[in-house]
């Protein structure tokens, strides 16, 4: 039987699974050319459905808080995401962005005090030589403007992961995700409409079929899973579990639309597999040793505490 903690790692794997859907999505049932307003709609709605469900607003410092992780989280993210995809071919992107686990596990160490050990950097090291052979092809070209902007997704990514671990809030987690999604969609609203113009004035019933699907399932379903595996996880094993996301692109590429896979994908995916799964044990056998390092103290102090009765027999006696 599986243990809780690879349950929650499991049920957070979903999210970036789903979100390995949205090339699939967008260029089957969206209408071509909108990214921007793909982004948009897929996040001002789910936030919107979110906090009228939950009825729940910020409080305190949690205006400015939720303000800024959805801007890093969501908005900021999904602007530098768009733009590295315009000016970058796909594998260049997803190789660029698959840094981001090593620098959450930086930034974790730095604000977290999380252990940056050897195992962890090597698992990071090992996701993006797996996505590159997963992704990249021979004649991709580098474009400065769209490697700084993948850099920059997937630091503003990483930032946020974090500071979303270190800032729990006390509210409701659909709440707290719903806060996120709006504040991240009001940044991409006047971005969308400044780029790319108001929404078409026709859409047809599979475009709308996609926009609900990235919406719902994309945004509302999938944020709310990662923001709770990053409220139970280490960010770092968060992070490590975005690498599915191009694995999944390039599976359903190859079953849905038919794209050939060779060899060296399948060695990629693999490879990045090998990484998640490296990742995730790493946060497992620290904590198991953690906790056998406390037992032992523990057991320590407690033997320490004792001593014998007077006459030298008898059971031990608690010092006061």
């Amino acid at each position: 039987m599986l243990s809780n903690h690879a349950r929650i790692v499991l049920v957070t794997a979903l999210a970036p699974a789903v979100w390995g859907t949205t090339y699939l999505v967008t260029t089957e049932l969206l209408p071509p050319d909108r990214p921007l307003l793909a982004a948009l709609l897929r996040a001002l709605p789910a936030g919107l459905l979110l906090v009228a469900v939950t009825r729940r607003l910020p409080h305190g410092v949690w205006w400015w808080r939720a303000f800024v992780l959805g801007a890093l989280n969501i908005g900021v993210f999904l602007a530098l995401l768009f733009v590295a995809a315009y000016r970058l071919p796909g594998g260049v992107a997803a190789t660029v962005g698959a840094v981001q686990p090593l620098l959450a596990a930086g930034l974790s160490a730095g604000l977290l005090g999380e252990r940056l050990s050897p195992r962890t950097v090597l698992a990071g090291l090992a996701g993006v030589g797996g996505v590159s052979l997963l992704v990249l092809r021979a004649d991709a070209r580098l474009d400065p403007v769209g490697v700084a902007a993948a850099l920059g997704g997937a630091l503003v990514m990483a930032v946020g992961v974090v500071l979303a671990k270190r800032w729990t809030s006390p509210a409701p987690l659909l709440a707290t995700t719903g806060w996120q999604l709006v504040a991240g969609g009001l940044l991409l609203l006047p971005v969308a409409l400044a780029v790319e113009g108001p929404p078409p004035s026709t859409l047809t019933g599979a475009n709308l079929a996609g926009y609900a699907y990235l919406s719902i399932i994309g945004a509302a379903v999938a944020y709310a899973l990662w923001f709770r595996g990053i409220r139970a996880l280490r960010p770092t094993a968060v992070s490590f579990l975005g690498l599915l996301s191009p694995v999944v692109a390039t599976v359903l590429g190859a079953a849905v639309l038919g794209q050939q896979l060779n060899l060296l994908q399948t060695v990629g995916g693999l490879v990045v597999l090998g990484a998640l799964v490296t990742a995730q044990t790493a946060g497992t056998r620290r904590r198991h040793d953690q906790k056998e390092k406390s037992d032992h103290a523990h057991h320590r102090v407690r033997s320490s505490g004792e001593r014998r009765t007077p006459d030298g027999g008898g059971s031990p006696v608690p010092r006061p």
